[in-house]
């Protein structure tokens, strides 16, 4: 009979809260609480930390001549290919996008967020289920809708010659991917903008304002401050999944629009290169990992 089990066989009156029992109990519930949690942590092994390591171990092996790889001789060389100046450009090209497509949202969205908050029940709830429409919507549908609206007879194409303005077809360029790319998260960055916003006691702002504050100096002392973790949270949820895109940039881009996700996808299934494209992920899912870190420790804790 284990201590826990002898301790709670005694009468309520006969048990006293001793050391030993709190320490026993905590004890019991810790296994509990691991053997509830078995299957989550199981799924985790096996669908993201062994397909990690392999990616890992796959970087730091060898092409050899026939396309294949050799997991034998380990080495460095497919880092050392980052250096190159293909490489350089086309993760700069990525960086600068999914920090554009990250700033876009925030500029849209923080003003619809506060507006929103400011709503009755009845319309915030109406405003949010327009929100989350685009999620009914299968995601490669939504980018082959856009390819269609700036494509050569779409929509877009059409009102800027019945303006004057002549042929004006964005379809294959940089523009065309951040259009995309903002259309397709910018739904991340609205929602914990929106949670942030909502919970800010707004007689804050009104005190301000009877102190003599502008509306800007409210905004930048009391509001943006307050809802900094939101801003930090849906900048987060916009700039890593932008920077790895694959499907938008591939689709709206075309092979004028190379980002860091297709080339990835190139290395592994055009140039048979997989050490390269291993590395190349692992890269990318290191600069996730940083900026996740940071979602953690300067906003995660206080949403």
């Amino acid at each position: 009979m284990t201590v826990v089990e002898a301790l709670l066989s005694q009468e309520p009156d006969e048990r006293e809260a001793t050391p030993e029992f709190e320490a026993a109990a905590a004890r019991q519930e810790s296994r509990r609480g691991f053997l509830m949690a078995l299957p989550a942590y199981a799924y985790l092994v096996l669908f993201f930390a062994v397909p990690l390591i392999i990616v890992i171990v796959y970087s730091f092996a060898t092409r050899n001549r026939f396309g294949g790889t050799d997991l034998s001789g380990w080495n460095l060389d497919s880092y050392a290919k980052l250096g190159e100046p293909i490489v350089r450009d086309i993760l700069f090209r990525s960086v600068w996008l999914a920090l554009l497509t990250t700033i876009i949202c925030l500029v849209i969205a923080y003003p619809f967020a506060y507006f929103l908050s400011t709503r009755s029940p009845a319309i915030r709830n109406v405003m949010l289920v327009f929100v989350m429409i685009p999620f009914w919507t299968n995601f490669l549908v939504r980018n082959y809708a856009w390819r269609v609206i700036l494509g050569n007879d779409g929509p877009f194409t059409r009102t800027t010659e019945a303006l004057g303005l002549g042929e004006q077809e964005l379809l294959f360029s940089q523009t065309a991917v951040v259009l995309g790319l903002v259309y397709g998260y910018l739904p991340f960055m609205i929602l914990p903008l929106y949670a942030a916003v909502e919970r800010i006691d707004h007689g804050l702002l009104e005190a301000s304002r009877d102190l003599y504050a502008s509306g800007y100096q409210s905004f930048r002392r009391v509001l943006l401050p307050l809802s900094m973790p939101g801003v930090i949270a849906g900048s987060i949820l916009v700039f890593v999944p932008s920077l790895g895109a694959y499907v938008t940039p591939e689709i709206l881009g075309g092979a004028k629009t190379t980002l860091l996700g297709s080339y990835i996808v190139t290395q592994f299934l055009t140039a048979r290169n997989w050490p390269f494209g291993a590395s190349l992920s692992f890269v990318l899912m290191a600069i996730m990992l940083v900026t996740t870190i940071i979602y953690f420790r300067k906003g995660g804790r206080t949403l």
